[in-house]
């Protein structure tokens, strides 16, 4: 019988698989992200799309030539919930050789989110503060028009992301600014 992992849990399988410390904030800040989202869109499974976003890049560091497509068969290896796994793989869709679209709006804010979060991470590095608590908009607009800052972070498919979930860019940008700050302090960023 399949398991869903706890967020902890999650992050344990995370840590399996990867060693180095972007790999597993990035994984922290994207299972926040998604957490954050949850409670004003799904209410009650908070704990689900914390995981989802947790194990996102389970196989990036160790497969990073078959992202998404070895992460599938590495969870269910693992005997991860398939539809856990289906929704956590879904972010590659069109940008590596998985073919899950994203269809619920889980997936969906994955999939936008994923290159956002380090994109916003990016901006924030370069304040002062180094914090995303005094980040506005206007400067994440800034340095998304700019293709030469943070040039690994796709902005097709954050634009692409905003349009998939019926949103606006600046109010996915605005929201998920709100989403990392609200995350452990303690935690960076």
């Amino acid at each position: 019988m399949s398991h869903i992992p706890s967020p902890a849990e999650a992050r344990e399988l995370l840590a399996r698989y990867n060693e180095d410390a972007f790999h597993l904030r990035h994984g922290e800040i994207v299972s926040g992200v998604l957490r954050y989202y949850a409670a004003e869109y799904a209410p009650g499974e908070e704990d689900y799309w914390a995981s989802v976003g947790m194990l996102h890049d389970i196989d990036f560091e160790r497969w990073p030539e078959e992202h998404c497509v070895k992460g599938l068969s590495l969870l269910e290896e693992l005997d991860v919930d398939p539809q856990l796994a289906r929704s956590a793989m879904s972010h590659g869709w069109g940008c590596t050789g998985v073919e899950i679209e994203p269809q619920s709006f889980m997936e969906k804010t994955l999939y936008a989110v994923d290159e956002l979060t380090g994109l916003i991470g990016a901006v924030a590095i370069m304040r002062p503060s180094k914090s995303v608590d005094d980040l506005e908009l206007k400067s994440v607009k800034k340095k998304y028009k700019t293709p030469s800052f943070a040039a690994g972070c796709s902005r097709d498919v954050i634009a692409k992301g905003a349009e998939m979930m019926g949103w606006e860019l600046d109010d996915l940008i605005s929201k998920t600014i709100l989403a990392m700050r609200s995350m452990n302090p303690e935690a960076g960023l």
